[in-house]
């Protein structure tokens, strides 16, 4: 067995033991190197299950996480998602082999800039990047059938929440400090929104307003 094959079957043996068992999410996995996304002197870490720093002080969420975030999200091949935080852009790039169109906003250009130079050198056209205050959504292409957030706030945002399609399902981190997070599937019903807790995680802070680049 080749040192690739071996890389890939413990990549998804910690994918499948930290409880991530869609096979269309550990195959969207699989396909997306995420050795792509990890510069400098981290790099050589890109395959273990860990957070790893990025440009801007953000991160790169460890694989576990976005593996368990997107199979929460249950996306169909029909969906149009919005990602609130592009970061690396990993996460947008695994959703877009799951889902017909993918938004993704991020607040600092560099990232997004970045990141879509990656989307299309791997040829993922269905991917759009945009800089903006991610924690206002993207009204002008809303509503959307899932939407997913790799920042924390205080509380689940209401643009966000506002622009869900009926039946919409929602992902993110919720806390009031960098400690004490979890993460919160919220699906919209014909009653209103129904959470639930999905377990404890530490992301970056929800931050309002552009970037300064």
């Amino acid at each position: 067995m080749t040192s690739e094959a071996e890389r890939k079957m413990r990549f998804l043996f910690a994918l499948r033991s930290k409880g991530v068992s869609d096979s269309r999410v550990l195959s969207a996995m699989e396909r997306i190197d995420r050795g792509l996304f990890v510069k400098g002197i981290f790099a050589a870490r890109a395959y273990e299950d860990m957070p790893l720093p990025i440009a801007c002080g953000q991160t790169i969420s460890q694989p576990s996480i976005v593996g368990r975030m997107t199979q929460a999200l249950d996306v169909q091949p029909r969906h149009k998602v919005l990602e609130v935080g592009t970061g690396s852009g990993y996460q947008a790039a695994v959703l877009s082999l799951l889902a017909r169109r993918v938004y993704t906003v991020d607040r600092h250009r560099r990232l997004v800039r970045e990141a879509n130079e990656l989307f299309s050198r791997l040829g993922l056209a269905n991917i759009t990047a945009i800089t903006a205050d991610g924690s206002f959504g993207l009204p002008e292409q809303a509503p959307f059938d899932r939407i997913i957030v790799t920042a924390a706030a205080e509380d689940p945002p209401g643009p966000l929440l506002a622009q869900l399609r009926p039946g919409g399902i929602m992902v993110l981190p919720v806390g009031q400090s960098d400690t004490v997070q979890t993460l919160i599937k919220a699906t919209r019903t014909e009653d209103g929104i129904e959470y639930e807790e999905l377990g404890p995680v530490r992301f970056v802070p929800l931050v309002e307003g552009l970037g300064q680049e």
